[in-house]
């Protein structure tokens, strides 16, 4: 809980306002989870803040949700051109990935359950960032990937939004593909990958899940795919 408070500090996700007339404020909650990792016995405790966006209202906090996912049937190119060029394939994963996308619209919400600001009670979070929770969340961390990718000069592929190639001389390219906040890149030159895992590193909060496995997406996550 510490470690999620200070993420939601460390990305500047809300200031403390006094609530506007006429405006309400949105609940949030705790949600614990208990995960096992690949290769791993032992359980990691994960805790989220989750904004309760049922409450939102269309028109007022939100307009457009909709967040492009790579489909399967890319993902199944992909690896296959990998496979037969013998390219490398490495698997990264963002970590706490809404907190990246940007809020246009004003929203408030209640300070967190046991973490209210001493003397500031009274005051309410105006979110500057995305939370867990709110219906356009994941189509803000789309809005800002996408941003980031263009500014590295790679393009979306007609077919697919979540596909993005950056080519150069020599032949030499680099695929990556995003389900939500995973990724993986696909390249010939292992510098380049690892310079754009740089680049990622430097604009987001990234975890380096080193060379893919036959089950890309981790099985904790429930993204096993048939690539056969």
């Amino acid at each position: 809980m510490e470690e999620d408070m200070n993420s939601l500090h460390e990305n500047h996700t809300y200031d403390l306002v006094e609530l506007p007339k006429g405006r309400k404020t949105l609940k949030n909650k705790w949600v614990y989870k208990l995960r096992t990792e690949e290769g791993s016995s032992r359980p990691r405790y994960k805790t989220q803040i989750v904004v309760k966006g049922c409450n939102q209202k269309k028109g007022v906090d939100f307009d457009e949700i909709f967040p492009p996912v790579v489909k399967y049937s890319c993902i199944r190119v992909e690896l296959g051109i990998a496979t037969s060029l013998d390219l490398e394939v490495e698997q990264l994963d963002v970590k706490t990935t809404f907190l990246h996308g940007d809020i246009n619209e004003e929203i408030y919400m209640e300070q967190t359950e046991g973490y209210e600001e001493p003397g500031k009670k009274h005051l309410v979070c105006r979110l500057m960032k995305s939370l867990y929770g709110l219906k356009q969340a994941p189509r803000q961390w789309y809005k800002k990937f996408e941003s980031f990718m263009t500014k590295q000069s790679f393009k979306k592929t007609i077919v697919d939004h979540c596909v993005f190639i950056k080519r150069y001389e020599n032949e030499n390219f680099i695929i990556l593909l995003l389900y939500v906040d995973d990724m993986l890149i696909i390249g010939q030159s292992k510098s380049k990958i690892v310079g754009l895992n740089n680049a990622l590193s430097k604009s987001f909060a990234m975890k380096d899940l080193g060379p893919a496995t036959a089950n890309p997406w981790g099985e904790s996550d429930q993204r096993s795919l048939d690539v056969s």
